[in-house]
């Protein structure tokens, strides 16, 4: 079927400096991105409908290729250093013309959208890609209107070229993979690889930069909000801490799972789907996902599937443990519709402390929440890295530093104001370990933790009373309903507290380490409780 083109579209891609190229295939339907991404032998088709691909050598992030633009518009802005790194603006510029030569002559496929489903703040966004599949993913990821407005223009646009490798000795990057953001130019560029994740990121970066200067408080969260109370809770949590787990509840429909905007009209989705981590996903323990993993338009990276048979072995870590599944909000029945909120009215801080010394839930004043967010503290445990052979502390400010450009404390006076303007009640929730650090001490179970989120989250804490333990200054609650007192303060869980505190002295030190980073620009509220063992 022959498609329209479109000369406006055709204009601004040339304005781009992509001139030469051959089509632009735009906004195709999800059948018929299928069947180009098929002839292109891109991936395979699975027995339910999935679309199937392999990433190739990256089946994640690569961070370190990830470089951001030093222009006059935005270097006051960015937190330069490890996270953030330079890049020269000519050796962008080049790169890109490098990259225009690699696509001259060749289709290519635009998709347009929205990342943020507040009209008020929402980005318009394109995605141009050499992949199918990637186009694909862009629509079930991001915000993809049935119909765009007449005049759409991007305000960012993504460049995709997977295939093309840079030589790092004469474009200066890190390796022959990059992810280069240009805020001058409002354009990311990426190539060396296949990994989709990278556009999803490179969105939620350039968010988190625009947002704050905007009066918008971007999350690396999940959200979901009361059917009867319509009272919104956010999760803030690494990866392996509940996030995702603890936000889905059949009672709580939910705003989203991984990206939002807190505004002065409350609580956004920055995206229009969701990439869940798929290792070992059972239909009795998430229904949801797994159905949504099991459906025609979804996207499956590294997954691996039997030739013949076309079905899936979710179990399997033979490509990557790292396995993904992309598909649109609308695959989950329990959603949000329109993926907005009021003011939240309880935020939940989660960690995995594998050092099994902090308490399962603490009550946070607003000073404390502030001091956690910036620490973002959860810790890994032996066997998960090469190397980690026992508790290691891992601090990713925000609870999401690769993702956040300005200096740390921007997102957390953001985060203050918007706590004390709306009485917000925080809590600190430990889902790694009790009676002992990992090894020797047990995870916290699952049926105790959710009780204790389902009691803060529905205010039948408010009236409990706390005490206040000596390490780092949380107030634990004497009793939560459907959970033994005996787990709730940790020291108690250890059969030696000498051993305990011993544990907690060392994790306090790491706690104010860490600190150490952000102390002198911190408000001096949150300086005056930071932790000091």
């Amino acid at each position: 079927m022959p498609e329209k083109v479109d000369s406006r579209l055709r204009s601004q891609i040339d304005a781009l400096g992509l001139h030469g190229v051959a089509n632009v295939h735009h906004n195709l339907s999800v059948a018929a991105l299928y069947e180009r991404a098929l002839t292109a032998e891109e991936g395979h088709l699975a027995a339910d409908g999935q679309f199937v691909v392999e990433t190739g050598e990256h089946t994640g992030r690569s961070a370190k290729d990830k470089f951001f633009v030093r222009e006059p518009g935005s270097e006051t802005h960015v937190d330069w250093g490890e996270t953030n790194k330079p890049f020269e603006a000519a050796k962008f510029d080049a790169l890109f013309a490098r990259v225009a030569d690699y696509l001259t002559g060749r289709d290519i496929y635009a998709m347009d959208g929205y990342a943020g489903a507040d009209k008020r703040h929402r980005l318009p966004i394109r995605i141009v890609s050499e992949f199918a599949w990637h186009s694909l993913f862009a629509r079930d990821l991001f915000i993809v209107p049935d119909n765009l407005p007449d005049g759409f223009s991007p305000e960012f646009t993504v460049v995709d070229a997977a295939r093309f490798s840079a030589e790092p000795e004469r474009d200066g990057t890190r390796s022959g993979t990059f992810i280069l953001v240009h805020f001058g130019r409002k354009l990311v560029l990426i190539g060396g690889t296949r990994y989709a994740g990278e556009i999803k990121k490179s969105i939620f970066t350039v968010m988190n930069y625009l947002t704050p200067l905007r009066g918008v408080l971007p999350m690396h969260c999940s959200a979901n909000i009361g059917e009867r109370d319509k009272d919104v809770a956010i999760f803030f949590g690494l990866s392996g801490t509940g996030k995702t787990t603890l936000s889905a509840d059949t009672h709580r429909p939910l705003i989203g799972d991984d990206e939002h905007g807190w505004s002065d009209n409350g609580v956004f989705n920055f995206e229009g789907g969701c990439y869940a981590k798929v290792i070992k996903l059972s239909q009795k323990a998430e229904p949801e996902i797994w159905a949504a993993s099991h459906r025609f338009g979804t996207v499956l990276e590294n997954v691996i599937m039997d030739p013949e048979s076309r079905t899936l072995n979710l179990d399997s870590e033979a490509k990557t443990e790292n396995t993904r599944s992309a598909y649109p909000l609308e695959f989950i029945p329990n959603m949000v519709p329109g993926s907005m909120g009021g003011h939240p009215k309880t935020i939940v801080m989660l960690t995995a402390d594998a050092f099994g010394v902090l308490p399962p839930i603490s009550r946070l004043s607003p000073e404390q929440a502030m001091y956690h967010f910036l620490s973002g503290y959860t810790a890994k445990v032996a066997g998960t890295e090469k190397g980690v052979t026992e508790p290691t502390a891992t601090f990713s400010t925000c609870f999401g530093a690769p993702f956040m450009v300005h200096h740390p404390t921007v997102y957390s006076k953001l985060l203050g104001e918007r706590i004390a303007q709306h009485g917000v009640t925080c809590w600190l929730v430990n889902t790694g370990w009790s009676g002992g650090p990992y090894g020797v001490g047990k995870r916290m179970a699952i049926a105790h933790t959710r009780a204790m989120v389902n009691a803060a989250i529905e205010g039948r804490l408010a009236s409990a009373t706390f005490r206040k333990e000596s390490f780092f200054g949380l107030e634990i609650p004497n009793d939560v309903p459907d959970v033994p007192d005996s787990v709730l303060d940790p020291r108690n869980t250890w059969s030696d507290p000498a051993a305990y505190d011993a544990k907690a002295k060392h994790l306090a030190k790491l706690f104010a380490e860490n600190f150490a980073k952000f102390e002198a620009q911190a408000a001096p509220a949150v300086r005056a409780i930071a932790i000091h063992p």
